[in-house]
């Protein structure tokens, strides 16, 4: 579930970084969340091969996996939200100086 729980959400970023780019924006917290969430599902694939390699399942439908993605999951939006709350911090002090 750590997979698909970090694929879909990677999607969803990227979807919003390619619409935010189109309309002329440039978030840098959008695109860190991206790579971000892309990363982690990176690894969960890489996990994912080394289940198979050992003869178990490629996903892993358990509720402890299901709890781990959705921590990482709000992990990842907080650090989303910290990073946006900084960049709009640093952009604010920069027209004021």
């Amino acid at each position: 579930m750590c997979l698909i729980i970090t694929a879909c959400t990677a999607a969803v970023f990227t979807l919003a970084f390619f619409v935010n780019k189109k309309s002329g924006g440039e978030n840098k917290s959008i695109f860190m969340a991206m790579l971000m969430f892309w990363a982690a599902s990176l690894m969960w694939s890489m996990d994912g091969v080394a289940s198979v390699l050992e003869g178990e399942g490629f996903f892993d439908i358990s509720i402890e996996d299901t709890v781990l993605g959705i921590i990482i999951l709000a992990s990842g939006l907080i650090v989303f939200m910290l990073h946006s709350v900084w960049q709009k911090r640093k952009a604010v002090s920069k027209k004021t100086a």
